[in-house]
């Protein structure tokens, strides 16, 4: 337990920002689901929108720190690569 007021305040400083940042992630998994479920009811147009939709979203939690840089391309290409091979 944190002993100086500069402990305690950083100790709640850290809660705060974690429940912020699970709270940005799990918008983040909410939006790559819509395109997985658009893409598995083999709904091309609906998936291309939701990728469409999640792109920024994904490259905002990259910048501020939420993934890696390497994750958020790799879930936007293997999203891509899946949307690319639906039969049209």
């Amino acid at each position: 337990m944190a002993n100086s007021a500069q402990a305690k305040k950083r100790t709640r400083q850290a809660e705060k920002h974690r429940q912020h940042n699970a709270s940005q992630r799990s918008t983040l998994r909410t939006y790559i689901k819509k395109v997985v479920k658009a893409i598995t009811t083999n709904n091309r147009t609906e998936a291309q929108t939701a990728y469409q939709v999640v792109v920024p979203i994904i490259d905002r939690m990259a910048n501020r720190g939420l993934i890696h840089k390497n994750k958020a391309a790799r879930h936007k290409s293997r999203l891509n690569a899946r949307i690319l091979t639906m039969q049209s």
